[in-house]
């Protein structure tokens, strides 16, 4: 891949994650609850299931799957129920004292899985990079190293968004100073993720 070739992917690969959606509502979530620290397990499963998507299209399976109206199909409804879910609990979730208040935590662990399936039941991922990949590979040269390339940029754009995303976020925590603004927040992203599962619930392949 050339320079020009690659720079032209790195704008593709920020705006792809300055968009937002379910990733950018999960991370503001954990961002505004946990701050960025305690955000990083979330990060980090965002991107498991952001590069299990691209594994997936590497390997070619990316495409049997946004060929196949059954397969997505599934995995759309699954990513559809599994928002409505975290937009339920994130609903019902307490109020928080502080920062530092550890009254029935989430655990990482738990964030981390979340965020993986968050990604990962997105076929909106999978048919967007089908479409992407091959507007930058280079036919006559191996395919292997130009998606690991491509890969790992995506990654690490998303990385760096997402951090940013959730710094931001985290400094929304200092005007949620009643238990009331703070249900109230609360609220406001349960009824961002139901919102992302009903824009999922919509997508209709090109």
């Amino acid at each position: 891949m050339s320079l020009a070739a690659w720079l032209t992917f790195l704008v593709a690969a920020v705006l792809i994650s300055v968009s937002p959606g379910a990733g950018a509502i999960n991370t503001m979530s954990n961002g505004m609850r946990y701050g960025v620290r305690r955000s990083l397990p979330a990060i980090m499963g965002l991107q498991l299931g952001f590069g299990l998507q691209i594994l997936l299209v590497g390997a070619g399976l990316g495409a049997i799957i946004a060929s196949s109206n059954l397969a997505l199909s599934i995995i759309k409804w699954l990513g559809v129920a599994y928002l409505v879910w975290l937009g339920i609990s994130k609903w019902r979730e307490p109020v928080m004292e502080s920062m530092d208040d550890d009254r029935q935590p989430e655990s990482g662990h738990k964030r981390f899985w979340n965020a993986v399936f968050v990604n990962l039941t997105n076929p909106k991922a999978t048919v967007f990079l089908v479409a992407l990949f091959p507007q930058f590979l280079v036919a006559d040269a191996p395919h292997g190293p130009q998606l690991l390339t491509m890969g790992i940029t995506l990654i690490l754009v998303d990385c760096l968004v997402m951090l940013g995303y959730a710094l931001l976020a985290s400094q929304l925590f200092r005007f949620m100073t009643t238990a009331r603004r703070q249900r109230q927040m609360n609220r406001v992203f349960g009824g961002l993720f139901v919102t992302a599962a009903v824009a999922l619930a919509s997508f209709k392949r090109a």
